[in-house]
């Protein structure tokens, strides 16, 4: 298990690129994470974080990278204007995605407005991202409180500091052209 003090770390590109999972600050909160096209390390990390039939949130650079990975452009179009930023978009999906959508046929996709976790992502493509906590626990703020989760469970940490300041991202779908707010987070968005 590794520690890094920075996303732009060589090595931890080539660990996420072999596979991977482990803790490092998104654009709202300490997330464990994974590339997002790797199906095993998905399965690990829906393992270790006790996910079933609940997906975790894909973040991406770009919304061509989500479009390659295997969402419908046409729903990405009627949310991009969220992006970039800490909102998370519950969208349906086919089969395609099988393994990260565990049979609910819909996951959340959200491009970050951080210029460092935007860099990473684009060279590792989409990250699968799920709060560094486990069921019911608070979400980690610091590496330290994240070790206290998965201790050597996970590849590797990256320190970002105390996050403590940041929330959630505010988690939303939409429905008929109307915005159902799912979960109200550092975003507040307005329902109609």
């Amino acid at each position: 298990m590794k520690v890094f003090a920075s996303l732009h770390d060589a090595e931890l590109l080539k660990l996420l690129q072999n596979g991977a999972v482990g803790v490092l600050p998104t654009d709202t909160l300490y997330g464990v994470v994974c590339r997002a096209e790797d199906e095993q390390a998905v399965a690990r990390l829906y393992a270790l974080k006790s996910r079933e039939r609940k997906p975790g949130t894909v973040i991406a650079a770009t919304i061509a990278q989500l479009v390659k990975l295997g969402v419908k452009a046409r729903y990405l179009r009627a949310v991009e204007q969220f992006w970039p930023g800490a909102v998370s978009v519950q969208l349906p999906l086919d089969g395609t995605l099988a393994y990260y959508h565990q049979g609910v046929f819909h996951g959340a996709f959200r491009i970050p407005d951080d210029q460092k976790v935007c860099e990473l992502l684009q060279k590792t493509g989409p990250l699968l991202t799920s709060s560094a906590n486990q069921p019911g626990k608070p979400p980690a703020n610091t590496i330290d409180e994240a070790q206290k989760y998965f201790g050597n469970q996970v590849d590797f940490y990256v320190d970002g500091g105390d996050l403590s300041g940041r929330g959630a991202s505010t988690v939303l779908r939409v429905v008929d052209d109307a915005i159902e707010i799912l979960r109200q987070g550092s975003v507040i968005i307005q329902s109609d």
